[in-house]
């Protein structure tokens, strides 16, 4: 039976879309015009771009797939484990990943290229951070498979099943906080330029610290 969803999963998976939405606006506006988290179409894009030849591209988009896919690789490296449980190495994986939007900050201007791939590597470490939580599938960096859930979860309503409340909280957080970084950076990149990535980048990095913190004090049940 599906419980009450505790709030740190709530708290995080609202932040850390948040931050994804928010680099998804930035590298749509910025250097390349399409978002670095959906694989599904930069895949598509690498294919038309093999199909007309157009080498650049091609290479730019296989590089993108290949460095999402390395974050991801570096999340499993670090945590190991599927299901999300409070204990694991959350904290450490945030902040690399705030280092990673930081770089691409810091190296921008000159290497505008290097700063996408660099992101697309910080989604993937995102994504793959925690997979599952009570049987829910979680992605942070894409809304795809959140869509998909809930229309199943509605289906299923409409052929009088119950609905898994747990869940769709869930991903209704998940949404929510997609959108709201989507909206703020939407708004604040057409007057801070470059900037903004210090929204995700503190968002990422605020979480590591509050996850290390709340560790501390469940380690010796001060909380």
């Amino acid at each position: 039976m599906i419980g009450k969803l505790p709030t740190w999963v709530g708290v995080g998976a609202f932040f850390l879309a948040c931050a994804a939405g928010s680099l998804n606006v930035f590298t749509l506006e910025s250097a390349l015009n399409q978002p670095v988290s959906h694989l599904s179409g930069l895949s598509s894009t690498l294919g038309i771009s093999i199909a007309q030849g157009n080498t650049p591209n091609a290479v730019l988009f296989f590089l993108i797939i290949l460095c999402f896919l390395a974050g991801a690789t570096l999340s499993g490296f670090l945590i190991r484990e599927k299901q999300l449980q409070l204990g694991r190495r959350y904290g450490f994986s945030l902040l690399i990943e705030c280092c990673m939007i930081l770089l691409c900050w810091f190296i921008f201007d000159l290497y505008p290229l290097a700063g996408i791939l660099i992101l697309a590597a910080a989604c993937g470490l995102q994504n793959a951070m925690a997979t599952t939580y009570s049987g829910a599938v979680i992605r942070t960096t894409h809304l795809t498979g959140i869509f998909t859930d809930l229309g199943i979860i509605l289906g299923n309503f409409f052929a009088g099943i119950p609905i898994p409340l747990k869940k769709v909280v869930l991903f209704s957080t998940i949404i929510l906080g997609f959108l709201s970084g989507v909206l703020i950076t939407g708004f604040l990149f057409q007057s801070i330029g470059n900037a903004v990535l210090f929204f995700p980048a503190g968002i990422t990095g605020l979480c590591g610290i509050v996850y290390f913190v709340k560790r501390f004090l469940k380690k010796f049940d001060l909380v």
